[in-house]
């Protein structure tokens, strides 16, 4: 099986696919961006394919949720999995920290660890990069006083060392991730049934008629409650059509067929314009 994931080789969302698929004779396919790997399940370039979509510390990837609700349409979330989180602050080779001049990651990492560069990196500036791995991967090119944010498995690729570990805000820092497959392929990560007996989740994203009335959102979420469908997330995302035009996304316990979530779905319908199912798959457990 060809599966893309988040890259280059370093990555989290690398880390997570490694620990999650050994043994199971995959082919990886890093990508740049969040978007070209969802993308590359959209035009059929992978087979699944490995995203993060929220963290415990910053919320919701909204890059994931943007593209799975506008442009892939006919990519479904097929299973899910969290992984806890450490952040590592990499060098070239030995620095004080007090020498440290920049620090460069992707934008959730400097936000997962910014208590840590404001305390003991305060005269360093923070530079964003499109990913912790092409982060360390810039700095094992520069020659100034720069560090990263980044994973073990960067440091070691990129040939630079790890001055400190668990950098993070919070220790129990969590990302969850989602396994990608076409639409109508049957649920469940690598090496998963989809006869999976434990519990289930769905993911749904709504927007529509009388969105910009009193009560709305409370009669759509009302069709849940009325059913004892329970909501682990709801939020909400511009639809980027201008001010006030909302998609809302939410994450409910049980599978799509499950008759009570089946009739609230129905339920939902009757007060929306568009309702899509993300996916229907096995909850992380």
């Amino acid at each position: 099986m060809v599966v893309g994931y988040f890259g280059p080789e370093g990555t989290h969302t690398h880390e997570a696919l490694i620990s999650a698929t050994a043994g199971l004779g995959i082919e990886p396919v890093a990508f740049g961006t969040v978007y070209d790997t969802v993308m590359a399940v959209h035009g059929g370039v992978v087979e699944r394919a490995l995203v993060p979509i929220e963290n415990s510390m910053e919320g919701s990837v909204n890059a994931t949720l943007d593209v799975l609700a506008i442009e892939a349409t006919d990519v479904a979330i097929v299973g899910e999995l969290v992984v806890p989180i450490e952040q590592c602050l990499i060098a070239p080779g030995p620095i004080e920290l007090s020498e440290i001049e920049s620090v460069v990651s992707h934008p959730q990492a400097n936000a997962q660890c910014a208590r840590f560069l404001r305390t003991a990196l305060p005269r360093a500036s923070v530079i964003a990069s499109s990913s912790t791995a092409e982060a360390v991967r810039l700095l094992a090119e520069h020659d100034g006083r720069w560090a990263a944010l980044g994973t073990h498995l960067a440091a070691e690729r990129y040939g630079c060392i790890v001055l400190r570990a668990g950098v993070e805000d919070v220790p129990d820092n969590e990302t969850r991730f989602v396994w990608l497959g076409p639409a109508g392929v049957p649920a469940g990560a690598p090496g998963e049934s989809e006869h999976h007996i434990g519990p289930w989740k769905t993911a749904i994203v709504f927007w529509g008629a009388g969105s910009s009335n009193p009560g709305w959102l409370v009669s759509c979420l009302s069709e849940f409650a009325e059913r004892d469908v329970n909501l682990t997330r709801i939020e909400s995302r511009p639809r980027k059509l201008g001010l006030g035009s909302y998609m809302f996304f939410a994450d409910l316990e049980g599978r799509d067929r499950a008759p009570e979530v089946a009739a609230a779905l129905a339920g939902v319908m009757t007060h929306v314009d568009a309702l899509r199912i993300l996916g229907s798959f096995p909850a992380a457990t």
